[in-house]
């Protein structure tokens, strides 16, 4: 044993030494801000059993731009929630489509269901953020619950389990919002990224720092929206009504997380690499408009990660076999801590199990990630 420390080099020392601060940082990471998240939620609902809970009335809000398909299977399963006081505005922001038919059909049968629009002459950046503004003014209640047209609650009891993240008088609650399981890599793919993200930001949000919410799965009091100056100073991007909104007001004393099986939202996942690519590249658009702080906060993991990879692969090249099954033993425990915190937020959100592939998504998305940033100045987004 004291010659096999003699023998190595101070190189490998140096190699094994920061390998050795990346893997306890990834450690840290995973169990702080992913694994979080499931207990927290156990921990919550243990808190709120036995305690009433207030039911202010509620206004859920989507915006539909060519909507038809999707209004017609997801729009009822929001009308028909299991919730005493509420009403649903959609947004008809520039149809060309048939999503005025469906919505009048729909507005025959439910008194619930309110209607305004953003007329196709409208010269703003983002036509979106001035259709929630528009649902905000015309809205009954004082709690806007956002969601998109493609998307469909966990349960009947979604506006319930969000609302019950305001019982401490918070003014924004951050839900999570998934997307349904399809075959092919790349479902995987987005359905991968979308719960580490998920996991991420909500957990980062339970630990005090919130930065983001997703606008399919996202509550705020209407006083609150127009208190704060709404979209005032964001209307010159088309992205960010819902994560540069949240990172620019959101705080650990006005913002809550509920992270429920019955407060999830799915979605319909893009079908084309390239679909996904333009949609990933458009929420990346607003990520230099983030504070500072949660621009660090975001750059660190990856960068991390992106460090520990490279450690292993010069440990491989330059030192002696020893120190390479060493590093592989750290490298391992390494995934099954991934493993073990990944599939315990994918198994409380009801998304199923994550396949070993997650070794090839943990690689690969950073890597998009930065392209999509580096080339970003290359890129006009379209209108939408």
């Amino acid at each position: 044993m004291e010659n096999w420390f003699t023998d190595i080099s101070f190189l490998d020392w140096c190699l094994i030494g920061c390998l050795g601060a990346a893997f306890l940082y990834e450690l840290y990471f995973y169990i702080r801000y992913i694994l979080i998240v499931p207990l927290y939620e156990r921990h919550r609902a243990k808190r709120l059993v036995g305690k009433e809970q207030s039911l202010p009335g509620v206004s859920v809000v989507l915006c539909a731009h060519n909507e038809a398909e999707n209004l017609e299977p997801y729009l009822q399963s929001l009308l028909s929630q299991d919730y005493p006081e509420f009403e649903v505005i959609v947004v008809n922001d520039g149809s060309e489509d048939n999503t005025r038919a469906v919505l009048d059909k729909y507005l025959r049968a439910n008194p619930k269901l309110r209607v305004t629009f953003v007329p196709l002459e409208a010269r703003v950046r983002s036509t979106k953020k001035l259709g929630i503004t528009l649902a905000a003014k015309a809205a009954q209640y004082d709690y806007l619950l956002l969601t998109d047209a493609d998307c469909r609650p966990e349960s009947k009891n979604w506006i319930r389990a969000m609302v019950s993240g305001i019982s401490d008088g918070k003014d924004i609650v951050l839900g999570y919002g998934g997307y349904f399981v399809d075959k092919g890599a790349l479902n995987g793919l987005i359905r991968y990224d979308t719960l580490f993200n998920g996991l991420h930001f909500l957990g980062a949000a339970i630990t005090g720092r919130p930065y983001m919410g997703l606008g399919r799965n996202l509550l705020y009091r209407k006083s609150f929206f127009f208190e704060s100056g709404g979209f005032t100073k964001q209307m010159t991007t088309r992205a960010g009504d819902d994560d540069l909104f949240v990172n620019t007001f959101a705080t650990h004393k006005n913002t809550s997380v509920v992270a429920s099986r019955e407060s999830v939202t799915w979605s319909l996942p893009k079908i084309s690499f390239v679909e996904w690519v333009k949609q990933k590249r458009r929420h990346l658009s607003v990520s230099p408009k983030y504070r500072l702080a949660s621009r660090l906060h975001l750059g660190l993991e990856p960068a991390v990660r992106g460090l520990f990879y490279l450690l292993l692969i010069l440990i491989g090249c330059l030192c002696s076999v020893d120190i390479l099954v060493l590093a592989l033993g750290v490298w391992l425990i390494r995934l099954m801590t991934q493993y073990i915190c990944i599939n315990a937020g994918a198994l409380h959100f009801g998304q199923g199990r994550v396949t070993l592939l997650m070794m090839v998504w943990d690689i690969i998305l950073p890597l998009i990630t930065l392209y999509l940033l580096l080339t970003k100045s290359l890129y006009k987004t379209n209108r939408w």
